[in-house]
C-alpha cells in the first residue's frame, strides 16, 4: 500500500510532532478542526473523508490503494491532559461514526499511566480506564511509546504497540559522549528494568544500553515521602571519574533527577547527564534544572516543550518522529514493527 493512502488526524496537544510525523511519511495532515464552545465542551470536524472506498473505487476501475488507514495522534501536553484526551476521544468516534475500517490512535507519551495499579485502598486504576474508554470509543490499535509500565499493554483487547526511545538514545550517546567513559545510573529498579528491556528472543546481540554500548552500571535506590518527593537515597555501583548517564521514562518536577545527580557527583562522578523519553517539566521543573548539578537533560519531543528549551540551556531534543513515521508506514502495510525495538530509522 502506498502512504498516500494513510490519513493522519491531529489534535491540538502536539501539533508540530504530528507536521513532522507527516513530513516524514510524505503525506499532508487531514484536515480537521476542534475549538471549545463557551461551556468548554470540545468540538471536533474532520474535514475529509475517511470512509472505507476501496469497494466503491473499484466498481468505477479507479486504482485503488486499499482501504484508508487512518491514524491519530495525539500526544499529552503538560497542563491540559484532560483536554487533550477528550479530544482524542472524540476524534477516534467521529472516524468510527463516519465509517474508517481502522482506526490507529497514535500516543507518544500514554495519559495517566502512572496509576497503572492499586497501591492503597479505595485507589482507582486510571491506565485501565483510559485503556477502555479508547476502546468505546472505537480504537483498533494502539502505538505508544515507553509505558511507564509495560503491563498496561495488558488493559486493552486491541494490539498495542509499545516503542521504545532506546535505539534512538544510544545513537545519542555515541554521537555526543566518550562511551568508554559513561556509566548507567538507574534513579530506581523500576528503571532498571525498563533499561534492559530486551529478551533476547528479540535480539541476541541486544540486551539494553549495558550489553549494546558495554557500559558499567548502578543503580540509586530512593525512598519517597509522598509522590513526586524523594527524602533519601543510595548509590549501588561505582560511578567515581565517570561520565554518569541517568536514565528514566519520563521527568516530572525533576525532584528524582535532582536528587539523584547530586547523589551521584557525591560519589565522584565526573559529570552527569540525565537521559528522559517523556519531557513533562511541569511546575518549577525548569527553575529547578537550572539549579541542578546535572550538564545536560536529554529528552524527546513526545511532548511539547513549549519556551522550555529558551529557559533552560541544559536541555537537548531528540526528535523521534522518524520512529513514529516508521511506525505507521510499517503497520499500514501490515509489516512488523520489531526492528524498531533496536533500530532507530536513518535521518
Amino acid at each position: 500500500m502506498a502512504t498516500n493512502s494513510i490519513k493522519l488526524l491531529t489534535g491540538n496537544s502536539h501539533p508540530q510532532l504530528a507536521k513532522q510525523v507527516a513530513a516524514r511519511l510524505g503525506i499532508e495532515l487531514a484536515k480537521t478542526m476542534s475549538l471549545n464552545y463557551s461551556n468548554q465542551e470540545t468540538s471536533v470536524t474532520v474535514g475529509e473523508s475517511v470512509r472505507d472506498e476501496d469497494g466503491k473505487w473499484e466498481a468505477e476501475g479507479t486504482a485503488a490503494d486499499g482501504p484508508k488507514t487512518v491514524f491519530i495522534l495525539q500526544s499529552t501536553a503538560p497542563g491540559d491532559i484532560n483536554d487533550g484526551l477528550m479530544e482524542l476521544l472524540i476524534m477516534i468516534n467521529a472516524c468510527k461514526t463516519a465509517s474508517a475500517r481502522r482506526i490507529t490512535a497514535v500516543i507518544p507519551n500514554f495519559p495517566y499511566a502512572r496509576q497503572d495499579k492499586k497501591d492503597k485502598s479505595r485507589a482507582p486504576i486510571s491506565a485501565k480506564l483510559i485503556a477502555n474508554m479508547l476502546q468505546t470509543a472505537g480504537c483498533n490499535h494502539i502505538i505508544t511509546m515507553d509505558l511507564h509500565a509495560s503491563q498496561i499493554q495488558g488493559f486493552f483487547n486491541v494490539p498495542v504497540d509499545n516503542l521504545y526511545a532506546e535505539p534512538s538514545t544510544l545513537r545519542w550517546i555515541r554521537e555526543n559522549l566518550e562511551v568508554k567513559d559513561c556509566v548507567v545510573v538507574s534513579p530506581d529498579a523500576g528503571g532498571a528494568k525498563r533499561y534492559f528491556p530486551l529478551s533476547i528472543t528479540i535480539s541476541t546481540s541486544s540486551f539494553g544500553f549495558r550489553n549494546r554500548l558495554d557500559l558499567g552500571f548502578a543503580l540509586i535506590h530512593k525512598e519517597r515521602a509522598r509522590p513526586n518527593e524523594v527524602s533519601r537515597m543510595v548509590l549501588v555501583g561505582d560511578v567515581e571519574d565517570k561520565i554518569a548517564i541517568l536514565v528514566d521514562d519520563m521527568a516530572d518536577t525533576c525532584g528524582t533527577l535532582v536528587k539523584a545527580a547530586e547523589t551521584v557527583m557525591a560519589h565522584k562522578a565526573r559529570q552527569v547527564v540525565a537521559i528522559v523519553t517523556h519531557g513533562i517539566l511541569s511546575g518549577n521543573a525548569i527553575e529547578t534544572l537550572n539549579r541542578s548539578v546535572l550538564k545536560n537533560v536529554v529528552v524527546t519531543n513526545t511532548v511539547p516543550l513549549g519556551d522550555k528549551g529558551e529557559r533552560c540551556d541544559r536541555l537537548r531534543v531528540m526528535d523521534i518522529s522518524p520512529t513514529l513515521a516508521e511506525a505507521i508506514r510499517r503497520t499500514h502495510n501490515g509489516e512488523s514493527v520489531s526492528f524498531l525495538f533496536t533500530h532507530a530509522p536513518s535521518d
